[in-house]
């Protein structure tokens, strides 16, 4: 294993001594930076990235056992080599303690020197290498975490286009209705998660309409009584269809499918939910699918202005609709505003 040009810094009182260990590092192809005063050394190696320590024990001012304490709660990876006169194992053993790694007696032998250094540079350079593969191991697992999401997005974006396919609305209403969702939940305070969540199922909200026969779903006048109960089904052909996925997206988009015709009073369908009993994936949906219908055109309707929709949403406040998520929408008309205009069908 190569070291050459690895940076040591060497630290001692003594000239002399530095001297030699700069001489034996150099033989092995070193670069040395050394240091009489510890302190200075410290400050040193504190703000520069080094690959070695070597360092007397008796020095004045700082110590080799006080300057490995101060540089270990910094730094724990680098080697630290201790070089000493003195026999004490109570030295040797408090070193250890504060994070020396191995040590040399003096006078240093050139030989045992090499044979400490590169045994102690291999195993620093082996753990740099292992925590380059930990890191290099976890950007793949990132990586192929989001490419797995990217995929799963894709494949619920196809889907959510199904219901399309047998429905009137557009897909610019299905994309207004996941960002109109979306801000909600922002606004209402749900978590990211919760966020990604209702914008990838929202298009589902209607896809139990694959199960309405075409002279029903697309009658171009109002819908009879019977008529309407049988279109009051979508709510849950919706709900079966997606109730038993393993996708959260999907278990998300079940619920909302079976939530998004329920009211804040109690009089919606399928289950004449109220208040609190509707989840808050259903409630926001309701307000941006409503609001949405409203301001489109459609073949057996002009579409609503901004503010006669929004008329609509304050006075079923509290009726229809969850009163603060209705605050929420109005409060936020602007970037309503910049969504609809974004996603136009033009």
């Amino acid at each position: 294993m190569q070291f050459t040009n690895m940076k040591i810094v060497s630290i001692d009182d003594n000239e002399n001594n530095l001297f030699l260990i700069e001489a034996m590092c150099e033989d092995m192809d070193l670069n040395v930076v050394s240091f009489l005063d510890p302190l200075e050394a410290l400050m040193y190696v504190i703000k520069n990235d080094v690959d070695m320590i070597i360092i007397d024990y008796m020095m004045p001012n700082l110590n080799g056992l006080e300057f490995i304490q101060e540089y270990r709660k910094k730094n724990t990876d680098i080697p630290i080599l201790m070089i000493t006169a003195a026999g004490d194992d109570k030295i040797h053993k408090d070193a250890f303690a504060a994070g020396a790694n191995d040590f040399l007696s003096k006078p240093v032998n050139s030989a045992l020197f090499e044979v400490r250094v590169i045994n102690l540079l291999t195993s620093y350079e082996n753990r740099m290498l292992l925590k380059d593969e930990a890191k290099l191991l976890q950007k793949e697992i990132e990586k192929a975490t989001t490419n797995l999401i990217n995929r799963e997005h894709e494949t619920l974006n196809i889907l959510g286009k199904t219901a399309e396919y047998k429905d009137p609305e557009t897909a610019s209403h299905v994309s207004r209705v996941s960002y109109y969702s979306k801000m909600l939940a922002r606004e209402y305070g749900l978590s990211e998660e919760e966020q990604d969540l209702i914008f990838y199922a929202s298009p589902f909200h209607d896809l139990g309409k694959v199960g309405i026969e075409d002279k029903i779903l697309l009658k171009p006048g109002k819908l009879d009584n019977d008529e309407f109960n049988i279109m009051k089904n979508h709510a849950n052909i919706g709900y079966e269809i997606l109730k038993d996925s393993n996708s959260q997206y999907l278990k998300v988009g079940a619920i909302i499918a079976l939530n998004h015709h329920e009211k804040f009073d109690g009089s919606g369908y399928p289950n004449g939910l109220k208040g609190d009993e509707i989840s808050i994936y259903g409630r926001i949906v309701s307000i941006a699918d409503v609001f949405d219908a409203l301001t489109s055109n459609r073949p057996y309707k002009k579409a609503w202005t901004f503010d006669d929709a929004l008329d609509l949403l304050k006075k079923e406040s509290g009726h229809h609709f969850d009163p603060k998520i209705v605050k929420l929408f109005v409060d936020n008309i602007e970037e309503v505003s910049k969504i609809y205009n974004s996603f136009n069908d033009k």
